[in-house]
């Protein structure tokens, strides 16, 4: 299967500044592109999970803003990208409108264009596995070492040119899994992760 990126169009501001829940959802079958080297690194995201700090005990933004969490405080439409157990990125999409503290983590893509590029940013090599094709980008920590997006990304704004979302396909509710968040301890109960069914770069079935 072949996308014809360069004909699709990037998500606007009004698709993020709504509620987490929805903005999480409705990313499923987007198209996720980080411009590196001159380069468009792009893959279709499927899973996601949602963050909401006014209730979600499990969100950064839990109990006020912090110098960390600044761009988690934003208007939709930035990349909230933090640092990890010492050792790993995660990026987020933030949503919703200034001072709510809600974001979308980017758990699971499918990488579709330059993905020999993604292979030398993870596993220094083109030649992979079968099991290193399909850990490529199956996590979050997995999907910023391929599409190298590191501190110096936290606060990009996703309609501008250096990362963005484009609008591609609407995925049907019956192809789309809910469950219960993952790797966290607060919050637990809150069936906040989705995904889509059957897809070989989702994290953890």
């Amino acid at each position: 299967m072949t996308i014809q990126i360069n004909k699709l169009k990037k998500l606007p501001n009004k698709f993020y500044q709504r509620e987490v829940l929805k903005v999480a959802r409705e990313l499923l079958g987007k198209i996720f592109i980080r411009v590196y080297n001159g380069k468009k690194l792009a893959g279709i995201i499927v899973e996601v999970e949602a963050y909401d700090g006014s209730i979600d005990r499990a969100a950064h933004s839990f109990g006020g803003m912090t110098k960390r969490t600044e761009v988690m405080f934003a208007e939709g439409g930035l990349l909230y990208v933090y640092f990890t157990y010492g050792v790993h990125f995660c990026s987020n999409v933030v949503t919703g409108n200034k001072g709510e503290g809600t974001a979308v983590l980017l758990r699971g893509i499918e990488p579709i264009r330059n993905i020999d590029v993604m292979s030398i940013n993870r596993f220094n090599k083109n030649n992979l596995t079968e099991k290193e094709k399909r850990n490529l980008t199956s996590g979050p920590a997995k999907i910023t070492q391929a599409f190298n997006v590191g501190k110096e990304e936290n606060g990009t704004d996703l309609t501008k040119n250096k990362i963005y979302i484009l609008d591609y396909e609407n995925i049907s509710d019956s192809d789309i899994v809910i469950t219960k968040r993952i790797g966290i301890t607060r919050s637990v109960e809150l069936p906040w992760r989705f995904y889509i069914k059957d897809n070989p770069y989702v994290s953890k079935k």
